[in-house]
C-alpha cells in the first residue's frame, strides 16, 4: 500500500477514536486546581529544547512541588540533564501505542505540546489526559498544522502561537490553562562536575586559561543546510577576531560537522591559531565549554542558544531566519541579517520556502557586516583595557 494513503486511512482511524472518546467524555478542558504531574511534549532540535526551558521554570515557580516531565529526542534529554525544573525526561518512541501505553500509566493532570502534532496530541487525548493545551498558529502559515490536526485541537484547549512574535513567550501561553501567566524568558541550562573537569583539561592543554583568555567559539555548520555561511568567510572572521582581539578561537561542532571545519580550517591566514574541538565533546561536556566562552558566533544554530542559556554573547548569522522569532535578544547579543522583504524561516515553518531567496539572504550577509555588529558589541560589553 501507498505510504501517503496508508497515513492517510490511520489518521481518520485515530480521529474516529477521538470522536468516540468526545462523544462521551468531552472536550479536554477540565480545570485543573493543582497538578501534581504534568507533561510537555516537544520534538524540535537542540535550540528549540532550550527556548523551551523558560516553560519548566515557570511550573516550578507556581507548583513547586509538581512533577514536570518532558517527552522529546534523545540528544535533547542529555541537553537538560541537571536541570532541576525537569523531574523527567521520556525519549519520544517510535510508534503509537508504546507512547499511549506510557501517557495512560503515568496520568498526567496536564499536557500540552509546544508545536502542532497531530499524532501526539491524538495520544494525549485518547489516552484521557483530562486538561491539554495546544498552539494554533495565528499571524501566517505553518506545514505542521495539517488537517488532521486542525480537527483533533477542537478536543482540547488551544492558545494562540502568533509567527513573527518572540517564540519563547508564544509558548509560555500554552501554560496559561494552569494558571500561569509568565512573560519570564530567561532559559535556563545546567552541567556536571564531571563535564566541568573534563573541559578544564582540554583547556588546559591547549594553553588556555578561561580566567584571563578571551575565548571566542566558532560554529561554521548548521543544522539546516540552507542556513550555512560559507566556510572561507568564517575563516576570514576568525583571521580578524585574532588579530585584532588576541583571542584564543575554539571550533565547535559535533562528528557530523568535520567536513565544515576541515574547509574552514584550509582557509585560515597562514598567522592564524586555532584549536579544533569538532567532535571532542558530547552534549553535557558542550554546554560546559561553552559556558566558558566570552564570545560565540556561529549561525542560527542549537550551541548558540546554550551560550545564550549561560549569559555569553553572541553574533548570530541569521540568514533566512526571521529575526524577531527566536535568536538571542538583549545588549549581549547581535544579529546580522541581509536586506530583505520579510524572512524565508520560521520557528513554525522550516519547510516551505523559496530555496533560492532563502540562499540569497545568507549569502548577501558578508564578512564585513558580522564584523561591524562583532566590533560594536565587543565596545559596549567588553572595555578594550580588560582584553
Amino acid at each position: 500500500m501507498n505510504l501517503a494513503i496508508f497515513s492517510r486511512i490511520k489518521n481518520l482511524i485515530i480521529l474516529a477514536l477521538a470522536g468516540v472518546r468526545f462523544i462521551f467524555n468531552g472536550r479536554a478542558d477540565k480545570k485543573v486546581e493543582m497538578p501534581k504531574k504534568i507533561l510537555i511534549v516537544y520534538l524540535g532540535k537542540l535550540g528549540d529544547m532550550v527556548c523551551a526551558t523558560p516553560l519548566f521554570r515557570a511550573i516550578k515557580i507556581k507548583y513547586p512541588d509538581c512533577r514536570v516531565c518532558i517527552a522529546g529526542n534523545i540528544v535533547n534529554k542529555e541537553l537538560l540533564q541537571g536541570n532541576s525544573d525537569v523531574d523527567e525526561y521520556f525519549i519520544y518512541p517510535p510508534n503509537f501505542s508504546e507512547f499511549f501505553k506510557l501517557v495512560k500509566k503515568e496520568k498526567f493532570d496536564f499536557a500540552c505540546v509546544a508545536a502542532p502534532d497531530f499524532l501526539t496530541l491524538a495520544i494525549l487525548y485518547l489516552a484521557g489526559v483530562p486538561c491539554i493545551a495546544a498552539p494554533v498558529i495565528e499571524n501566517g502559515f505553518s506545514p505542521y498544522e495539517t488537517r488532521a490536526y486542525k480537527i483533533i485541537r477542537n478536543f482540547v484547549i488551544t492558545r494562540p502561537h502568533r509567527m513573527g512574535n518572540y517564540a519563547v513567550r508564544e509558548y509560555l501561553r500554552l501554560l496559561e490553562p494552569i494558571g500561569i501567566f509568565s512573560d519570564n524568558t530567561k532559559k535556563y541550562l545546567y552541567f556536571s562536575e564531571a563535564a566541568e573537569k573534563s573541559v578544564k583539561n582540554f583547556l588546559r592543554q591547549n594553553n588556555i586559561n578561561p580566567d584571563s583568555d578571551f575565548i571566542v567559539g566558532i560554529t561554521p555548520s548548521a543544522g539546516n543546510k540552507i542556513k550555512e555561511w560559507p566556510a572561507i568567510r568564517f575563516a576570514k572572521l576568525a583571521d580578524y577576531i585574532c588579530e585584532k582581539y588576541r583571542a584564543k578561537v575554539i571550533i565547535i561542532g559535533g562528528k557530523n560537522d568535520e567536513l565544515e571545519t576541515k574547509e574552514m580550517i584550509g582557509y585560515l591566514a597562514p598567522g592564524t591559531e586555532i584549536i579544533d574541538s569538532t567532535g571532542r565533546f558530547n552534549i553535557e561536556e558542550l554546554k560546559a565549554l561553552v559556558s566558558k566562552l566570552k564570545l560565540f558566533v556561529s549561525v542560527d544554530t542549537g550551541v548558540i542558544y546554550i551560550a545564550e542559556a549561560f549569559g555569553v554573547p553572541t553574533i548570530d548569522i541569521i540568514g533566512p531566519i526571521d529575526e524577531k522569532e527566536q535568536p538571542p535578544i538583549g545588549k549581549l547579543h547581535k544579529i546580522v541579517v541581509a536586506q530583505r522583504q520579510k524572512p524565508e524561516l520560521y520557528v513554525m515553518n522550516a519547510r516551505v520556502y523559496d530555496e533560492k531567496e532563502a540562499k540569497r539572504q545568507v549569502d548577501e550577509i558578508t564578512v564585513e557586516m558580522v564584523i561591524k555588529e562583532l566590533d560594536d558589541l565587543m565596545r559596549n560589553i567588553y572595555p578594550k583595557n580588560n582584553l
